[in-house]
């Protein structure tokens, strides 16, 4: 079960990140999405179907890619309910164009939010993702250092991406907020122009550095220099 949704994962990924942009979702909710279904809903759905000799539910079983765009809808929903009141009818609308494989009706819909609660234990707070950490940090960033204002936000987000694309590379991070930290010190040094590859001395930031640049990482009184 766990290695036929790794299976589907990128396109899992791409059709979170096409109905978010036919939406015009924020990105918070993009990576709210992502994190719940891809770090939460996915490890959770394997263990709720491995305690069950049966399924309870014919969501779960099988557990096809259309169920799990039905899923990924779903958590748009529950992330846009409070704030823009995206109705389920506005939902399936979306899904009878991004879903081809199969028609769910809006009865599908309601039951998928009943079954995906239930499998989440109802714990669906975002609180501590990594986007919103990579934000907090950004910000944090530009207040103390001015070569902050040369970093590309819109990169961070790009990587981000690529990394909910690749099961064995975001299985590597357990940590959100070493998560943010290691995509924003890549995006600093992909973005920012060699002659001006300075880094400021963070707590989150000096660590990355010396990580990723063992043998060209070297500090000073006030910031960590890259060697060409």
């Amino acid at each position: 079960m766990s290695t036929e949704i790794a299976h589907l994962r990128q396109r899992l990924v791409e059709f979170t990140i096409q109905c978010t942009t036919h939406l015009k979702l924020p990105p918070i909710v993009k990576y709210s999405a992502l994190s719940l279904f891809f770090d939460r809903f996915r490890p959770s759905v394997v263990r709720f179907l491995q305690k069950k000799k049966k399924a309870e539910h014919w969501l779960l079983q099988p557990l096809t890619e259309s169920n799990l765009q039905l899923f990924v809808a779903e958590l748009l929903l529950l992330q846009m309910h409070c704030s823009r009141g995206l109705s389920v009818q506005s939902l399936k609308s979306l899904g009878d164009m991004m879903i081809t494989e199969q028609l769910f009706t809006v009865r599908d819909f309601m039951e998928a939010e009943l079954v995906f609660l239930k499998v989440m234990k109802f714990e669906i707070g975002t609180l501590n993702i990594a986007y919103t950490l990579l934000d907090d940090l950004f910000i944090h960033f530009k207040e103390v250092a001015k070569v902050g204002e040369l970093l590309n936000f819109e990169a961070c987000m790009d990587m981000m991406d690529l990394l909910y694309e690749k099961e064995e590379t975001s299985v590597l991070y357990h940590s959100s907020t070493s998560l943010a930290a290691s995509i924003l010190v890549s995006s600093y040094i992909i973005t920012v122009p060699k002659q001006q590859c300075e880094f400021p001395i963070l707590p989150w930031g000096k660590a990355f550095f010396f990580l990723l640049f063992p043998s060209k990482a070297f500090i000073d009184d006030r910031f960590i220099f890259i060697k060409s």
